[in-house]
């Protein structure tokens, strides 16, 4: 007998062949590796805020700045000698180098002394010759006048006293002559009349001078000490002599540092010679002179340099550069940490020293600068402060942890 289902109206339910795949799988996977699964995160779980950025920072101080003026100008000889021969005759010996360092009363050319030597022994024996007519003058004169009144008359004491007069007059003469001689005798070795570095000589041993002719044998510079002419705007030192008046700075001593050619610099060895009495009308410059102490001849007469003139000092706090931002009106501006936010500062500079500005009024000493990131910063907003340097060339770098550990504010 065959039996007949009946339906009951619900379709058996079927499973895709992947489905049987994986039930297979997890039946022959051992038991230990069927542990839950961790939770996975909500996508939209909120995160743990962020610390607040870091920003490097220095601390203020006010310091000791010099008011300086630079300025330009040129190097000129002390003293410039050109050798000329006092005697004439011929250049027998050339005794120096060229170039070379000579002092005062050093022998540097020798002419031929034979004839001075024999023009004094002539002027020697016209004296000797005039001594004796002297005593002889003196002898008949004394004579006469012990005879007066006797056997000698008024006329031959006067002739007398006449010839005695004469033979005065010949020794001084004679006198004269001899001190000549000796003196072109000593002029035909001609000497450094100062100490300075002598040229080369225009003439060769052998060749003939005269006196006082138009051609030079030698120059000698005197560069030790120098001397320095620099050309000062007036109107710069009217401003800082008013602002010494108004207590704003303390006029010193004039100090002047050289700058020479590939930056050498040359310091503490000048003083104020000279300042000019008068502004010139087309630059509105005066001319100060100073001398330079030059011991190793590094300074040359008709050099270019520039100088740094420092006139008085004053108290005022050093920004670096880096460190500010100028607004659109003109204004400069930098930004501090106070309580681990930013704020903005207004400043007031009144010149540049090195890679810093001169500020005396907007920060006082102690304020935390800020020198990262100003151009991201804005007002308020929070930040972590961390102590840092920065050396004259503008070069940040982290402190030590020993010295920053004692930062705070």
């Amino acid at each position: 007998m065959r039996t007949q289902l009946r339906s009951t109206g619900t379709r058996p339910q079927r499973f895709s062949p992947a489905l049987h795949i994986l039930a297979a799988m997890l039946v022959l996977l051992p038991a230990g590796l069927l542990t839950p699964l961790p939770l996975l995160r909500p996508a939209m779980a909120q995160e743990a805020p962020s610390s607040p950025p870091k920003a490097g920072y220095v601390v203020l101080e006010r310091a000791s700045v010099p008011v300086q003026q630079l300025l330009t100008g040129r190097a000129v000889a002390r003293s410039a000698t050109q050798l000329r021969p006092r005697v004439g005759g011929e250049i027998t010996a050339i005794l120096y180098t060229p170039g070379a360092q000579v002092e005062a009363g050093t022998p540097l050319f020798t002419i031929d002394p034979l004839t001075y030597r024999a023009a004094l022994a002539s002027a020697e024996a016209s004296l000797a010759r005039a001594s004796a007519d002297l005593k002889a003058a003196e002898t008949s004169y004394g004579r006469v006048s012990a005879l007066r009144g006797s056997s000698a008359s008024q006329a031959a004491l006067d002739i007398a006293e006449t010839d005695l007069l004469k033979a005065q007059a010949g020794l001084a003469e004679a006198e004269s002559g001899v001190d000549l001689a000796r003196a072109q005798l000593d002029w035909t070795t001609i000497r450094a009349p100062i100490t300075g570095i002598v040229g080369v000589a225009q003439v060769s041993v052998g060749d003939l001078v005269t006196q006082g002719q138009a051609q030079a044998l030698a120059e000698i510079v005197q560069v030790d000490p120098v001397l320095v002419d620099l050309s000062e705007p007036y109107q710069t030192r009217l401003a800082i002599e008013a602002r010494a008046e108004r207590g704003e700075i303390e006029l010193i001593t004039p100090e002047l540092v050289l700058v020479l050619d590939g930056g050498r610099r040359i310091a503490g060895q000048a003083a104020l010679v000279s300042s000019a009495a008068t502004v010139s009308s087309s630059t509105g410059t005066r001319t100060l002179r100073f001398e330079v102490l030059n011991p190793g001849g590094m300074i040359a007469p008709g050099m270019f340099v520039q100088a740094e003139l420092t006139l008085a000092r004053q108290q005022a706090i050093l920004v670096p550069q880096r460190a500010t931002q100028r607004e659109r009106d003109g204004r400069l501006s930098a930004w501090i940490a106070v309580d681990g936010k930013v704020t903005k500062r207004y400043l007031t500079e009144t010149g540049t020293w090195e890679a810093a500005w001169i500020v005396q009024a907007g920060l006082e000493p102690g304020d935390w600068l800020l020198l990262d990131g100003i151009n991201t910063m804005r007002e308020g907003r929070e930040i972590t402060p961390v102590p840092v340097t920065i050396d004259a060339q503008g070069v940040v770098r982290d402190l030590a942890p020993a010295t920053a550990g004692g930062a705070g504010n």
